[in-house]
């Protein structure tokens, strides 16, 4: 741990920002998954299997960071019901350190390590099932381009739950994910709530110190730090579309200030493009379908804003808050070029070009995720996408337009069509269908070797794709 570099920053906002808790004393810790690449640049990798299992399944104290877990309190609307009494009612802040890569600051924190005060009846705990999901949501999402939280550690704990959505008694796990922070809107939510102005005022100087440091000496900071993190999110909703991605859950508790992807419940990956696809059984009225996820983005982001009147002004963040929409059309333009490493035109060739790819994929349904592998480098792929399993989809009057349209963009470096993972015929994807065949084998046999070779399919697509950590 030589290279380790602990923090404990969100002990100096005190108190009033969170409690210190225990963790559940579990019945097995049995390691089933690592990511071996962010222990290493963590410091953290030559841990061995006893050592993992004390810190991310017993959860003894990293040296240097926090002596005590604590759960995070906070509010949120969900499914747009305003509600005060969420806060970490299964998961904890275990730990912070900074990246010795870019220096930035990270937040070790879990999900289903236990109860908290804030678990409403809740057991603390997490389904094997649901920690398996989201190793796959952030593997798959992270080799597409999306910035998300990644799955830390995975940690079987031997206790039987009952689930009313799934077979039952089912297994029992407790995951660490790592990600920037895991300060919400919610968290500003609260404090707005309580009329805590002084809270507020502190909660946004930590945000800034430790998240933001650019904007220490910004004319109005309340304004600026709106028009940052409403430009993390507009890009965050841009990479989620681009990738086919349904969060399910976007309530204002599940939004983060870093911009960051984290929290994978219901997700789901669109098979073709269908705006009103939904992930969540339970969102009778589509509210976060796929075609929606940015109005509610921005919708999340005009709850910012009000929690942050009280030390600003409407006429200071209405106007930040409206570069929105501009922002993210062009953060689409770049994102789903990005996925077909072509070089960005102009915005008006980028917003051409997406409305034009949108139109054929609604009219086609031709497969979301094979478009993009078929075309990766423009029309430089034609006589691959030629052979692909969609071709018929590419002959079509309505791909006219889009085909044209690829003219006018030069594949950059990154095509990478050389790589053996563009020698496939179909692209690795990440339905629903696929997510339970990988679940299947460790339900009933104990067989982790689908996950594993799948994993392995995904970090290959990774390196096609030439994605860093």
């Amino acid at each position: 741990m030589s290279t380790f570099k602990p923090a404990k920053n969100h002990e100096t906002l005190g108190d009033a920002f969170y409690d210190h808790v225990a963790p559940a004393d579990f019945p097995k810790t049995i390691l089933r998954h690592r990511d071996q690449r962010w222990a290493d640049r963590m410091g953290l990798g030559d841990l061995d299997e006893a050592q993992w299992l004390a810190h991310f399944g017993r959860f003894e104290p990293l040296p240097g960071s926090l002596a005590e877990p604590l759960a995070l309190r906070y509010h949120g609307h969900q499914f747009r019901s305003y509600n005060p009494e969420l806060g970490d009612g299964r998961g904890f802040l275990f730990a912070q350190a900074y990246d010795p890569v870019d220096s930035r600051l990270l937040d070790f924190a879990t999900k289903g390590s236990g109860k908290t005060p804030w678990s409403r009846g809740g057991d603390g705990r997490l389904t094997l099932k649901g920690g398996v999901r989201e190793i796959l949501a952030t593997e798959m999402l992270e080799a597409l381009g999306v910035y998300t939280s990644k799955s830390f550690s995975l940690v079987e704990t031997g206790e039987a739950l009952h689930r009313g959505d799934e077979p039952s008694p089912t297994r029992s796990a407790v995951l660490v994910r790592l990600s920037h922070s895991h300060i919400r809107i919610g968290t500003f939510q609260r404090l707005a709530y309580l009329e805590d102005h002084a809270g507020i005022s502190q909660l946004l100087d930590y945000a800034i110190a430790n998240y933001y440091p650019e904007l220490t000496d910004a004319a109005d900071r309340p304004a600026a730090f709106l028009g940052v993190v409403a430009a993390r999110v507009a890009r965050l909703g841009a990479q989620w579309i681009a990738a086919g991605f349904v969060h399910g859950v976007l309530n204002t508790d599940n939004i983060n200030i870093t911009g960051e992807s984290f929290d994978y419940g219901p997700w789901r990956f669109v098979p073709s493009y269908d705006p009103e696809f939904t992930a969540a059984y339970f969102d009778n009225t589509g509210l976060y379908s796929f075609g929606r996820q940015p109005d509610t983005l921005a919708w999340n982001l005009t709850r910012l804003a009000e929690s942050l009147l009280p030390i600003s002004s409407t006429e200071a963040l209405e106007p930040v808050l409206n570069r929105f929409w501009p922002i993210f059309r062009t953060e689409l333009s770049n994102a789903m070029l990005a996925r077909l490493a072509l070089t960005p035109g102009t915005d008006e060739q980028g917003t051409q070009f997406v409305t034009a790819l949108f139109g054929f994929l609604g009219a086609s349904e031709a497969p979301y995720e094979q478009f993009f592998f078929d075309w990766r480098g423009g029309a430089q792929s034609a006589e691959r996408a030629a052979k692909s399993p969609a071709a018929q989809f590419y002959t079509s009057a309505d791909f006219r337009s889009v085909a044209d349209l690829l003219d006018n963009f030069v594949p950059d470096k990154t095509a990478n069509l050389n790589h053996p993972y563009f020698a496939r015929s179909r692209p690795r994807t990440m339905l629903i269908e696929e997510v339970e065949a990988i679940w299947d084998p460790i339900a009933e046999n104990d067989d982790w070797s689908v996950l594993a070779s799948t994993l392995a399919e995904i970090a290959q697509m990774r390196d096609a794709y030439g994605i860093e950590p």
